[in-house]
């Protein structure tokens, strides 16, 4: 049989010896899957491989990805957004982030955009503004239409995180609301620079799409709601995990408000 299979004898006895051995990686599995479940699915392979070493466990993440795909573990996929572009309603201003998406320090630069969730027969509008220096959701409005004053109160309540020293640049795609005068005077009025995407050019804004993209299949797709208060309470579950849990790479293998906070300690 061995011979019809093409297989060496010292290779079928060196497997046959193995099936008695303790699996050595079974400590590391249980994390591994400890880990997964903890998050909901949210994390892939890299992310893990982060969080492990924050719980002092240096692997390699080749071999994360590879005990994964034997535990038929993996992260989740994404939907898209909404789309609040209805021509040139008000004053258009000009892409001045341009992509460059770094920001050295909190309340330099900030990300807005509105999406929408479909449940229970209904819509509603999320309206988040996003800090670029952390990725950190620096505050949210949600309502069941997309009118201006659900920007104008997440205007009012991110304003409050601004202090007379900050120098802040706010910007968005070319929704109607951002075209609004009463969006630009309140940005003027306090000191804030306004910037937009180039018309139907998504990648301009890239970091709230991405946002939303992790948000809808980490969150809404992953769980089931009994009603619409029972989703705005989990929602708030959800912005708060994201802004003080979930670990980002590129933050050092720190959340949000972790990687704020290491941040102003060490300046």
């Amino acid at each position: 049989m061995l011979k019809l299979a093409g297989v060496k004898r010292s290779t079928f006895y060196y497997q046959v010896k193995q099936f008695d051995q303790p699996d050595q990686d079974a400590e590391l599995k249980r994390l591994i899957q400890s880990i997964y479940e903890e998050h909901q699915g949210r994390y892939g392979y890299r992310r893990i491989r982060d969080e492990l070493f924050n719980r002092g466990h240096q692997i390699n993440h080749k071999k994360v990805q590879r005990i994964m795909k034997e535990l038929g573990l993996k992260s989740v996929v994404r939907m898209k957004k909404y789309r609040s572009f209805k021509g040139t309603v008000g004053k258009i201003a000009s892409n001045v982030l341009e992509r460059n998406f770094h920001a050295e320090k909190p309340n330099e630069k900030w990300v807005t955009d509105i999406t929408e969730f479909k449940l229970f027969g209904e819509k509603l509008y999320l309206s988040p503004v996003l800090d670029l220096f952390n990725g950190e959701i620096i505050t949210y409005t949600i309502a069941s239409r997309p009118t201006y004053s659900l920007v104008s109160e997440m205007l009012n309540k991110a304003f409050k995180r601004l202090s007379d020293e900050d120098k802040l640049l706010l910007h968005s795609d070319q929704g109607w609301h951002y075209q609004m005068k009463q969006y630009q005077h309140a940005l003027k009025k306090q000191g804030i620079t306004q910037s937009m995407s180039r018309k139907g050019n998504c990648y301009d804004n890239a970091v709230i799409e991405n946002f939303f993209g992790i948000m809808k299949s980490e969150f809404l797709y992953l769980n089931e709601f009994e009603s619409i208060d029972h989703f705005k309470q989990e929602l708030a579950r959800y912005i708060d995990y994201y802004n003080y849990k979930r670990i980002k790479s590129k933050l050092k293998g720190m959340s949000p408000v972790q990687y704020r906070n290491h941040a102003q300690q060490v300046a």
